[in-house]
């Protein structure tokens, strides 16, 4: 197999659970991606897990009367199962609080420090004043000193794209409480971004097939690199591995620092696992590796810009120069896969504003494919979409229970009739012959479509696939052949073998429907294999438990082809793939997310 993929999905905060929205950035694109490049015959390795450092899980806590460690577990646990029902296929699925990342970050740190890109400075640090805790970054709003935007981060502007330090911000606050933060001088340690500037600059020239909206915002903030600060004070997070530091009681890594190390860090953990303590390096290190990274628009920057400065520094590749870490030298990213935001009412889906369908209760009452569906063939792949229970309804009833679902039901209802097995074909003609050719053809657009990370595309096309088998059915009219049942059985040989087709094509995109069809067609073993949730040990801290997902992906069945059905394997008459949903509900929405509340 040539040309791993590892596959880079944003981590997910352990400060609360889950919405539609996160998972329609970070979740089911990945997923879909990842499951087409192993049935492609792509080593894959799917890498993640759950961002537990930082401020906001401090508040949290104070807020539940818990422990930040507490905290983090109970929302790491609902996180890891509402990812495990949605059915994202994930290698390792950990977390940031474990012994192996404690680790890895220090290690890549320190190859950052000793190629001089990080530098100590002093700065103006935010302090809550009725609490005394920094204030990190992204707690704090304000208007921008650039353009005016009133709602800027502390961190950047997102009307603008600017980079910006809290204390630019006119008429700063909190938005924890609103209160006014007070600005202390404290020493912290900085990665000195603009001596990454021509690196990059060349890294981003070089990306010329990433979508526009990433590459032009990402290529606009060049001009404006300044040092980043990378730790924070505040005593939950990673120590600081340097003399004068490391025994500091409230100095600690930034919470975005250590998170973006956690690709590597999940890699490690994963490798480490599986028996071979260097499997990760072929993911990493190997320059034939891909590697993609999935993950909402607000998370550009950290991955386009200040990902790729930390490997490069770690590398000694940034404008310095210097010497490969202890990591070796590690590939930058093939391409940051970002989508838009997917808003309910116009509005950004957002917990403290109350616009919020959990993954949770969406998966209770509708199933993990609705939603993957929905997300693939209407989500905010290139553009800021609106979700609306009406569209969510329409979607659902008229393409996956009309079209699709119709389209596996009639044909394997009819042959199971009829016949008892799959049929066998006899005098092809044209037509027979050229759906079957539309169907094979599909292989080709739609993969390409899906390496390009172009899901709305890819599942369109094989829509078009299930389309024009229905039409077929309709025209050829099967249940009046009495009379000639070898055209008959032909005709049911050619929709089942589309059915098959489709099916395969449909696997990344619906994978638990996916095995209910290979059953339904007489199929037996696993087709989509589907993640596993599992409590293990941390390598590191003994008598720690950690939830972990992970599962054996390359036992699966399903592989990126058409392959010819199976004549005379027994059928048995099928069950709906997809229940209709109420029309009311799309003007109404469920009880627990109604419109209008």
């Amino acid at each position: 197999m040539s040309n791993p993929v590892l596959t880079a999905v944003a981590w997910p905060y352990a400060n609360g659970p889950r919405h539609i929205g996160h998972v329609s950035g970070f979740g089911v694109p990945s997923d879909v991606f990842s499951r087409y490049m192993r049935m492609a015959g792509r080593k894959v390795l799917m890498v993640s897990g759950t961002d537990e450092h930082g401020t906001p899980i401090l508040v949290q806590a104070d807020a539940e009367g818990a422990t930040p460690r507490e905290t983090a577990d109970k929302y790491t646990r609902q996180i890891a199962g509402d990812l495990a029902g949605l059915g994202l296929s994930y290698d390792l699925f950990t977390r940031t609080t474990t012994g192996n990342h404690y680790k890895v970050t220090q290690d890549l740190f320190l190859g950052l420090w000793k190629n001089g890109y990080v530098i100590p400075k002093t700065q103006l640090g935010a302090i809550s004043p009725s609490t005394g805790r920094t204030l990190p970054d992204r707690y704090i709003e304000g208007t921008c000193p650039i353009c005016g935007y009133d709602s800027a981060r502390g961190d950047q502007c997102d009307n603008c794209g600017n980079q910006l330090d809290p204390a630019d911000l006119k008429n700063p606050r909190s938005k924890i409480n609103g209160e006014t933060p007070v600005f202390v001088e404290t020493e912290h340690l900085f990665l000195d971004l603009p001596s990454f500037a021509g690196a990059l600059g060349e890294y981003l020239a070089s990306r010329a097939d990433w979508r526009p909206n990433v590459l032009k915002f990402s290529q606009n903030l060049l001009d404006d690199l300044r040092p980043r600060a990378i730790t924070r004070d505040l005593d939950w997070g990673v120590p600081i591995p340097l003399d004068g530091w490391r025994d500091m009681p409230m100095k600690r890594f930034y919470v975005w620092f250590d998170a973006v190390i956690g690709y590597l860090s999940a890699s490690v953990e994963w490798a480490r696992r599986s028996g071979d303590d260097d499997a990760w390096q072929e993911f990493w290190t190997n320059p034939d590796a891909q590697s993609y990274y999935f993950m909402g628009k607000d998370n550009i920057v950290f991955h386009s810009l200040i990902w790729p400065s930390l490997l490069l520094g770690h590398n000694g590749a940034g404008d310095k120069g210097g010497e490969p870490g202890p990591f070796g030298t590690l590939n930058l990213p093939t391409e940051v896969v970002s989508s838009e935001f997917l808003k309910m009412s116009g509005a950004k889906f957002s917990t403290s504003r109350g616009t919020v369908i959990y993954v949770e209760d969406f998966l209770r009452e509708f199933g993990p494919d609705a939603l993957r569906y929905f997300i693939s063939v209407g989500g905010p792949e290139t553009q800021d979409v609106d979700f609306t229970w009406e569209e969510f309804v329409r979607r659902i009833n008229f393409e996956l229970a009309n079209e699709w679902g119709n389209l596996v039901n009639r044909s394997i209802s009819m042959a199971h009739k009829n016949v008892g097995a799959i049929p066998r074909p006899t005098a092809p003609t044209a037509a027979d012959e050229e759906l079957k050719a539309l169907s094979r053809a599909a292989f080709g657009v739609v993969g390409d479509n899906l390496r390009r990370s172009r899901f709305k595309q890819a599942v369109g096309e094989a829509m078009r696939v299930v389309g024009a088998a229905n039409k077929y059915i309709s025209d050829q009219e099967p249940w009046k052949r009495k009379d000639d049942p070898e055209r008959r059985d032909t005709i049911l040989h050619t929709a089942l073998q589309v059915v098959q087709d489709a099916n395969t094509l449909l696997t990344p995109f619906l994978p638990h429907a996916a095995q209910k069809v290979h059953e339904a067609l007489g199929g037996t073993g696993v087709w989509a294999a589907q993640p596993e949730l599992r409590e293990v040990e941390d390598l590191d801290v003994a008598g720690r438990i950690n939830p972990i997902l992970t599962g054996d992906y390359a036992a699966e069945q399903a592989r990126w082809e058409s392959t010819p059905i199976e004549v005379g394997r027994p059928l048995h008459k099928p069950t709906p793939l997809f229940a209709k949903l109420e029309p009311k509900l799309g003007e109404t929405g469920p009880e627990w997310a109604p419109i209008g509340a």
